[in-house]
């Protein structure tokens, strides 16, 4: 191997956060690289927007591209969440939130939707490279240099910054010892995409995400998130151990829906357009998101749970956060990464933390579907489900576990 290149930025990752934090950087003037591993399209999970991500894809210029192709690529405009628990129903409209800036999104076909980000960051400039792989890196305060391999060769490519936007390959923490074990229990996420022939007239509100509960077993919940071609993408979170290595998985999760009766009405004549996958592991911390020439983004740092969609909020405000420290540290500004990003990003996280685990815990299954005419607390609730996790002018975002216990005490009461 005696090929090497250097540039700016290295990003690790084509997805979203690194499709985002490559076009603000090289909207800022640098020389920026993207290695991916796979060629775009590809399947991806993580397929319900919230708002908040609207204002992150606009500050990267790409919220034109986005409204201007949602229609041709079968994106599905989405202004809320609905939620069913055993016959009692509840919904959130996002526009009717707490905090300021957008109260609708999209729920997206990510293998559309990433190369369409993708294909803005080449655009504007970004150097995306893709079936690249990263073997080994070496980082200090003067810079990284990443070995990267590409078919048959090897290259090594030198810059001043790298960000890993590898999402839940996780390729830093894996090269640097960065991994720790996430603190919130494993759980499985079995999924497929189906033609979902729902009837117009039935219970069902195309513009929503529905969040189901189990009707027996409390902590294990399905999403339903159709997009606009009447496909929809269905999948059961639920404890490993639940599943089997025996079973065909298209049959196991079909045995799950029917144990549902919304879902069993709604996919009656259902059509499964592709096998069943299942992800496990999927949530993870790391020792540090930033070290000397580097900080990761979203999934690559730290991943809760699918049940309030919040991965790709965190991963674009992150994305956001990252690029416009790295533009500060390269124009020779001082950064400090700890309270400018770390502490920042994760003050959000956090508060999507409470809820996940207060989820599963059933005491905001509760907070969901307790039925008050309170003017107040329902925005702000309703702000978070949308993503503004950040927000502390809401009570709610504060102090998320203080709020929490006193939403359950008030639900308890009734």
């Amino acid at each position: 191997m005696n090929k090497s290149e250097v540039c700016d930025v290295v990003i690790i990752g084509a997805g979203p956060s690194g499709a985002i934090a490559a076009s603000m950087l090289v909207q800022d003037g640098w020389n920026v690289v993207v290695v991916e591993r796979e060629s775009f399209p590809r399947f991806s999970i993580g397929e319900s927007l919230l708002p908040h991500c609207m204002e992150f894809v606009e500050k990267a210029g790409m919220l034109d591209a986005l409204n201007a192709s949602a229609e041709e690529l079968d994106f599905q405009y989405k202004n809320g969440a609905a939620f069913y628990r055993k016959g009692e129903r509840s919904q959130f409209d996002f526009e009717e939130k707490f905090s300021q800036g957008p109260g609708t999104t999209f729920q997206v076909k990510r293998a559309a939707f990433d190369k369409l980000l993708a294909d803005q960051a080449s655009q504007f400039g970004a150097d995306i490279r893709y079936q690249q792989s990263v073997e080994a890196v070496q980082t200090d305060e003067n810079g990284a240099t990443l070995t990267i391999s590409s078919g048959d060769e090897r290259y090594q490519l030198k810059a001043r910054f790298v960000l890993d936007a590898s999402g839940f390959g996780r390729v830093l923490p894996r090269l640097l010892d960065l991994n720790l074990p996430s603190d919130l229990p494993p759980r499985i996420a079995v999924f497929t995409h189906f033609k979902d022939n729902i009837p117009a007239d039935a219970n069902f509100d195309r513009n929503k995400i529905l969040i189901t509960v189990h009707p027996e077993i409390e902590d294990v919940w399905y999403w339903l998130i159709p997009f606009s071609d009447g496909t929809s993408s269905l999948g059961v979170v639920t404890r490993p151990e639940l599943f089997n290595d025996h079973d065909p998985l298209n049959e196991q999760l079909l045995s799950f829906i029917h144990q549902d009766d919304n879902l069993t009405e709604l996919f009656k004549n259902a059509e499964i357009l592709q096998p069943a996958r299942k992800i496990g592991g999927y949530s993870a911390d790391v020792k540090s998101l930033f070290g000397p020439s580097f900080a990761l983004l979203g999934n690559a740092g730290e991943f809760l749970d699918p049940v309030f969609s919040s991965g790709v909020t965190i991963a674009m405000r992150s994305a956001v956060s990252a690029a416009q420290l790295v533009s500060r540290e390269l124009k020779g500004e001082q950064v400090d990464w700890q309270v400018e990003y770390a502490d920042e990003l994760r003050r959000g996280v956090e508060v999507f933390k409470t809820f996940v685990t207060s989820w599963y815990d059933t005491s905001f299954q509760n907070v969901v579907f307790f039925q008050s005419d309170d003017s107040e607390i329902k925005p702000m609730i309703t702000s978070i489900l949308a993503g503004y996790a950040w927000d502390e002018s809401n009570p709610f975002v504060k102090s998320s576990r203080r709020g929490m216990r006193m939403l359950a005490k008030l639900c308890e009461a009734d």
